[in-house]
């Protein structure tokens, strides 16, 4: 039963980014000429890390998190994202993901809307 909520998960979240990224983006953003609904797209190895604070996170996961993290106000705007709330991604779950992935260099203390990154 787990599977197949899993995948309607994953095609629900396909399918947003998918309308998502039929806007047009034109301006920078937190996540520079990319939308932070796009961006949560490279986030689909963390799903499960993001709903579960004990689920093991994925490599995958960790690379993508450290890679969008470098600029920490694009990776809380993809955990803050509509598309990451259709997902049933959990914020404050989602944001210790970096302290999980033992990232050296996360922005500890970085306040992303009324969370913190640990």
């Amino acid at each position: 039963m787990e599977t197949p909520m899993k995948m309607f998960c994953i095609l629900g979240f396909i399918v947003l980014v998918s309308i998502a990224g039929m806007e047009r983006v034109d301006g920078a953003g937190e996540c520079g000429k990319s939308n932070p609904n796009n961006e949560a797209l490279k986030l689909i190895p963390c799903m499960s890390a993001a709903q579960d604070e004990k689920a093991p996170v994925s490599d995958a996961c960790c690379s993508q998190v450290k890679n969008i993290g470098k600029n920490p106000s694009c990776l809380c705007a993809v955990m803050l994202s509509d598309m990451a709330k259709a997902s049933a991604i959990k914020p404050e779950i989602a944001l210790t993901i970096p302290k999980r992935c033992n990232i050296a260099n996360r922005p500890v203390g970085y306040k992303c809307g009324p969370y913190t990154l640990p």
